[in-house]
């Protein structure tokens, strides 16, 4: 039986150990933290949104960003201070802006693909996260956000996806909750949401009874590769202990970068902080006013998902600030607001914070394949789609994986995307 190494146990990492265990490979996952799905994978927007796969990669884009570098509250905030990370990723940010379409349309279909994947191992593993497969809603509060949404709906469509325009009154219809005046919205009947934390901790479990060896608390300091094997270097409660692997897979979110650098692969994964706020609702006045469709505002870049009977999460923003993972008021604020214009009777009272760290790739598009070495996997950098696409990601490296492994493949250079 072929061993495997998982660096990173967040959504990306304890779904590819759970494929690659259906696939029976030996599987150890490394994972620094005390619990699998604590860090990017702990609090985000909820979504399951084929909706959203339009990558960021236009013009717009870039001259959002310049005009709100200098507002805190912006959607999209730049800390103007150089780095050589920093000028690098904008740099092949720019240069994949010719790929813009197709790259939008190949990410919509491996959402669509990884959807049924999710659905199929939560029914399997009898996994409990809160699922409300009622759709998402994208609004748009002017005329010229609804015209360029609906450009971008046709190219969805070409990758597989449905998504129909609704009048003010049908928005009303969709999500009785929702106050405010709007010009219109999109509607995705087969989008989803639910929280990512109970789906990854419940796979984790369900892995374990598959036979992966999860290993917490363990610090990964090095990963190289000796005799055409992977040595993984890791440290426990100040002791470092070193194992070898016929493979190892790298899903370690932001840490990516440099564990690819170390084995002579280019992965250009930047950090890009986002927020969430968690609205208890812990009367049942909130818990009337609060949506029960998930929604994305467009002007804002914020979602919404409604989380049983007594949570609401919100989330959004995007933060180019390096490896800074402070919670910044100023930064939740404009959450709360949005919470309090649009569910004006949800009180606001019982607010929980948090900030993670998006590992997001300069073109949007995950890093999926083998390294220069031929026992050294990738399957990282799915930005603010890591939930939405990593079941697809998981089948596909497991795939690889069980090629190269299984019929000694020659070595491939690492793929700039999924194929």
């Amino acid at each position: 039986m072929k061993t495997i190494a998982v660096i990173g146990g967040g959504i990306t990492g304890v779904t590819s150990a759970y494929a690659l265990a259906k696939r029976g490979f030996q599987v150890t996952l490394f994972e620094r933290q005390r619990y699998p799905a604590m860090e990017t994978s702990y609090a985000n927007g909820g979504q399951l949104s084929a909706s959203h796969s339009e990558v960021w990669n236009h013009w717009s884009i870039i001259a959002k960003g310049m005009r709100w570098m200098f507002r805190s509250d912006a959607p999209l905030l730049v800390n103007p201070k150089p780095s050589w990370h920093k000028l690098s990723w904008f740099a092949e940010f720019i240069a994949a802006i010719p790929r813009y379409r197709e790259n939008t349309i190949a990410t919509v279909q491996m959402a669509i693909a990884a959807r049924e994947h999710l659905f199929h191992w939560a029914h399997e593993e009898n996994i409990d996260f809160d699922l409300k497969r009622e759709g998402i809603l994208h609004i748009y509060r002017d005329q010229a956000g609804f015209e360029r949404a609906a450009k971008v709906s046709r190219l969805l469509a070409q990758g597989g996806l449905q998504r129909h325009a609704v009048t003010s009154e049908e928005m009303r219809a969709i999500e009785p909750a929702l106050a405010g005046s709007y010009y219109g919205g999109f509607y995705t009947e087969s989008d989803s949401s639910g929280d990512i934390h109970k789906f990854t901790t419940g796979l984790a479990q369900a892995a374990e009874r598959l036979g992966v060896e999860i290993r917490c608390n363990q610090d990964v300091r090095s990963v190289a590769v000796d005799g055409g094997r992977a040595r993984v270097t890791a440290v426990c409660d100040g002791d470092a202990a070193t194992a070898v692997f016929d493979g190892v897979l790298i899903c370690a979110g932001t840490a990516s970068r440099a564990f690819a650098a170390a084995l002579g692969d280019h992965v250009n994964v930047y950090p890009v902080k986002g927020y969430s706020i968690t609205v208890n609702l812990q009367d049942e006045g909130s818990r009337r006013a609060a949506p029960n469709v998930s929604l994305l505002d467009e002007a804002t870049k914020l979602v919404a998902s409604r989380f049983g009977a007594d949570r609401l999460r919100v989330a959004g923003s995007a933060e180019f600030n390096g490896f800074n993972r402070d919670i910044r008021a100023d930064r939740i604020q404009p959450l709360v607001d949005w919470v309090r214009q649009c569910f004006p009777d949800v009180d606001t009272r019982s607010v929980v914070p948090w900030a993670g760290l998006r590992p997001m790739m300069p073109n949007l598009m995950p890093r999926v394949g083998r390294g220069k070495a031929p026992c050294v996997f990738y399957n990282t950098g799915h930005g603010h789609l890591g939930w939405t696409l990593s079941a697809a990601t998981a089948d596909m490296v497991g795939d690889i994986i069980e090629q190269a492994l299984g019929q000694g493949a020659s070595s491939a250079a690492l793929r700039p995307g999924f194929a």
